[in-house]
C-alpha cells in the first residue's frame, strides 16, 4: 500500500528534471558532434541511436534510484530522492561531548574511510566509502561525505548533520547516488539517536540517584531534628528539678535554655535550611544548659563575625560537632575544659570550626563515627567536592573539627 507520505507529484518532477537535464546534455553533444564532424544522414541516424540508448539507460538509472530510495525510506518525495540530506539533532551536554559522540558513531561505521575534527569551531567532516551494491562498475573507490556542524546552546547542543556526495553540487542534475547518501543518513542518524538516548537515560538515572540521595539526607535530617538525646533531656530535667529546691534562679535559667534549645531543634516550616547565625545560637543554648550542669568545668568562646552569620548552613551540622566535642573531649576529662566556635573567611571559602582542649583523638573517638560520617556526606551532597570536614589535633590538647564551605549558595537540601 502506498505510504501517505509519498508525494507522486514531487517524484514526477524530480524524474522529469533528471531526464530533461540528460536530454539537453545529449542534444548538446550531438549538435557539437555534427558541428565539428559535419552532418549527413548516416551520422544523424547514429547520433539519434546513441541518444536513444543513452536515454534508456538514464531512465533505468532513475527507476533504480527511485526504487532504492523508496525501499530505504518507505516513501518518496523531493527530499528523499535528493543526493544531499540534512538531519538536525539535539545532543545533551556540551559541544565537546556532542562532538565526541558524533566522532565515535562515525568511526564505528564499516565504510569509514577518514575523518577531520575541528574542535575549535565544533565541526567534523568524515569520508565514507561507497557501498559496492550502489556503485557502478569501476567507481567503487568514490566516497561520500558526512559533515557535522555544532551550535552550542544552554544545556544542550544542536547539530546540523549533512550527508552528500564528494562531487560538486551542480553534478546532481546528471548524477544520482542510487540512495547511497539516504542510506548513510538513516544509518548514522540512527546511531546518533541511540547514543543520545543512552546519554539521556544515563542523565536521568544520575538525577534519580541524586534525588534519592537528597531524599535520604532529608530523612536523616528529619530524624536528627525530631530526636533529642534521651540522656541529655533526662539529665537536664533532673538537674532542673534539683535546682528548684536549692537554687530556683539557676533552675529557671536552665529551663529557659532548654526551651530555647528545644524550639530550635524541632522541625519547622523551613527545616531543611538554616544559617550559620541560627546554628550558632542553637549550639550556644545547648552549651548554656551544659554550663549550668558542669559549672566551672566548661568554658565557652564564640567568635563568629556578623558578616558570616547569614551564611547558608544545613541544620544540625554545627550541633553535631559541638556534641561530639563535649561527649568525647570535655565531659570525660576530670577538669573539664573550653570549647571554641569560630568562623573565618578564606578567599571564596568559609571555615567553621569547633575546637576543644579535651582528651583528644583516641580509639573510641577517632573521627570515624556515624555523626561525623553524616556531616561529611551532607557537606558533599549539598556543596559538592569543594566542601570538606577536617579533623586535626589541637595544641596543646584536644581536637579541632573544621568545615570548609563555599561561599556560593548551596544546593537545596
Amino acid at each position: 500500500m502506498q505510504s501517505s507520505r509519498t508525494r507522486p507529484s514531487e517524484t514526477i518532477q524530480f524524474g522529469a528534471r533528471y531526464v530533461v537535464a540528460w536530454s539537453l546534455a545529449l542534444a548538446f553533444c550531438v549538435v557539437l558532434l555534427w558541428t565539428f564532424a559535419g552532418y549527413n544522414e548516416r551520422m544523424g541516424r547514429v547520433g539519434w541511436a546513441i541518444s536513444t540508448i543513452a536515454l534508456v539507460v538514464v531512465v533505468g538509472v532513475l527507476i533504480n534510484h527511485i526504487s532504492r530510495s523508496h525501499a530505504l525510506a518507505g516513501y518518496t518525495d523531493a527530499q528523499v530522492l535528493a543526493n544531499r540530506h540534512l538531519r538536525v539533532l539535539e545532543f545533551p551536554g556540551s559541544a565537546d561531548e556532542a562532538l565526541d559522540m558524533a566522532e565515535a558513531a562515525v568511526r564505528g561505521l564499516r565504510l569509514f574511510a577518514s575523518i577531520d575534527v575541528d574542535r575549535t569551531y565544533h565541526r567534523l567532516t568524515a569520508r565514507l566509502k561507497n557501498m559496492d551494491r550502489y556503485a557502478m562498475e569501476g567507481t567503487s573507490k568514490s566516497t561520500s561525505l558526512v559533515r557535522v556542524v555544532l551550535e552550542p546552546a544552554d544545556g544542550f547542543c544542536r547539530a546540523n548533520v549533512r550527508f552528500e556526495p564528494a562531487s560538486a553540487p551542480w553534478l546532481d542534475w546528471w548524477v544520482l547516488d542510487n540512495g547511497r547518501n539516504l542510506d548513510n543518513a538513516l544509518t548514522v542518524t540512527a546511531l546518533l539517536e541511540e547514543r543520545i538516548a543512552e546519554r539521556r537515560r544515563s542523565d536521568r538515572e544520575a538525577a534519580q540517584r541524586t534525588a534519592l540521595e537528597r531524599q535520604l539526607a532529608q530523612t536523616q535530617l528529619h530524624l536528627l531534628q525530631a530526636q533529642v538525646e534521651p540522656h541529655f533531656l533526662y539529665n537536664t530535667l533532673t538537674s532542673a528539678q534539683v535546682l528548684t529546691r536549692s537554687d530556683p534562679v539557676r533552675a529557671d535559667l536552665m529551663l529557659g535554655h532548654l526551651v530555647a534549645f528545644l524550639r530550635s531543634s524541632l522541625p519547622g516550616e523551613n527545616a531543611e535550611q538554616s544559617t550559620l547565625g541560627v546554628e550558632v545560637e542553637r549550639s550556644r543554648a545547648y552549651l548554656d544548659i551544659l554550663k549550668i550542669r558542669m559549672g566551672e568545668r566548661l568554658g565557652m568562646v564564640v567568635d563568629v563575625p556578623d558578616s558570616l552569620r547569614s551564611l547558608p548552613m544545613p541544620p544540625l551540622l554545627l550541633q553535631t560537632l559541638v556534641e561530639n566535642a563535649i561527649k568525647h573531649g570535655l565531659e570525660p576529662k576530670s577538669g573539664g575544659g573550653t570549647i571554641w566556635i569560630r568562623a573565618t573567611q578564606e578567599g571564596d571559602m568559609a571555615c567553621v570550626s569547633v575546637a576543644d582542649d579535651g582528651l583528644g583523638l583516641r580509639a573510641e573517638s577517632s573521627g570515624s563515627g556515624m555523626g561525623l560520617k553524616n556531616v561529611r556526606e551532607r557537606l558533599k551532597l549539598l556543596f559538592g567536592e569543594r566542601a570538606a570536614l577536617v579533623l586535626a589535633t589541637n595544641f596543646p590538647a584536644g581536637v579541632t573539627a573544621s568545615m570548609r564551605i563555599p561561599l556560593t549558595s548551596p544546593q537545596s537540601a
